[in-house]
């Protein structure tokens, strides 16, 4: 639970008054990367012995794991049974992200479970896109979904939750001021900080890129490709006619263009399962969990620098993630461009208008 060490350590610098963003812990010798205001979430984290608080992550990662299968499950329009609900969550320990985040102590499904919740709330509940900008406020990237609501003409929700995001940043810099001003002006752009980029364990497409060309930091190779797939996700996403299809288009676009997703970050193939089991489409299903549990990127030699000595043939398994997602939105893309997509409630398949014409008359 490296990570989890990397939290406290957040914590014990806000409770003691040292340096946010000067020191290193655990052998990997890893730094804070996250806002101040998610190092002031993290000072309860010091209140427990070491032993305790992992115990504590573990149990509160597995509830948190069947919160987000639930979730997911409103997401695609279904209800579980409680057994049901049991059972799905104990098959979601075997997909490799979720995995991860237990063993790393992260805290991937906290974040994923307070952005989920607030946007598959019903329309027009009270303060919606709240619990979305606070947790912007401790992990930056759920702020794309500011820019889906805004594209999906939801712009009280949106406004919502840039307020929501900006007070978090003004609580940090009321209590952690010199923490603030480096972070915001420093510490965000040193993506290197985070990690090398080119390893297997990031599965954005800068380390796609970066391994597949054997070159550290592909910059414009990776820049530019990463804009025309955050263009076109958010296109897809606006244009998408169920919100369950435009939150997911959404959130895999980010995984995506993000210089780095570890594969622990991934943790949103829970509800693209979901959503593809409501709609009835097994066999893909049955593929999505196949590459999120296969665990590919971890057979191909990651030793040392060998991430960029790949071979062509070992190139997809070690991106299987971002290859999965783009192929999914492409077919998606070609569907709904060769006709418009309806739902139908009662059954939760998409239907071509057209189609379904004929059917009638005939």
């Amino acid at each position: 639970m490296a990570d989890l060490l990397v939290y406290r350590a957040e914590g014990a610098a806000v409770a003691h008054g040292t340096d946010l963003y000067g020191f290193t812990v655990t052998e990997w010798r890893l730094p804070a990367t996250y806002p101040p205001f998610a190092a002031i979430v993290f000072v309860p984290a010091t209140w427990l012995p070491v032993p305790a608080l992992k115990a504590a992550f573990l149990a509160g990662n597995a509830l948190l794991l069947a919160v987000f299968v639930a979730l997911s499950a409103r997401l695609a329009s279904r209800t579980l049974t409680p057994s049901l609900l049991c059972a799905a969550t104990a098959a979601a320990l075997w997909l490799e992200p979720v995995f991860q985040t237990l063993l790393f102590g992260q805290i991937n499904l906290a974040v994923s479970c307070l952005a989920l919740w607030d946007l598959t709330r019903p329309p027009g509940a009270r303060a919606k896109g709240l619990a979305l900008g606070i947790t912007a406020g401790i992990k930056l990237t759920p702020a794309v979904f500011v820019a889906y609501l805004l594209l999906r003409g939801r712009a009280r929700e949106a406004a919502t939750a840039v307020a929501a995001f900006g007070g978090t940043v003004a609580l940090g810099a009321v209590l952690l001021p010199s923490a603030s001003a480096d972070f915001w002006t420093r510490r965000l752009y040193e993506t290197g900080r985070v990690g090398k980029a080119w390893i297997v364990d990031n599965q954005s497409l800068r380390g796609l890129v970066a391994r597949a060309l054997g070159e550290p930091d592909p910059v414009l190779a990776w820049a530019l490709p990463a804009a025309a797939v955050a263009v076109a996700g958010l296109a897809l996403a606006a244009r998408a006619r169920r919100d369950s299809h435009g939150i997911l288009l959404t959130a895999f676009t980010a995984l995506l263009v993000c210089p780095i997703s570890w594969t622990h970050h991934w943790v949103w193939c829970v509800p693209l399962l979901a959503v593809l089991l409501a709609e009835g489409r097994t066999r893909t299903a049955a593929l999505v969990a196949l590459v999120f549990t296969a665990r590919t990127i971890w057979l191909v030699p990651h030793e040392g620098a060998r991430d960029l000595e790949l071979p062509w043939w070992q190139q997809p398994l070690a991106a299987a993630y971002p290859l999965l997602v783009l192929g999914l939105s492409i077919l998606y893309d070609s569907m709904i461009s060769r006709c418009p997509i309806v739902s139908t409630e009662q059954t939760g398949n998409l239907t071509c208008p057209s189609r379904s014409f004929r059917s009638a008359r005939r």
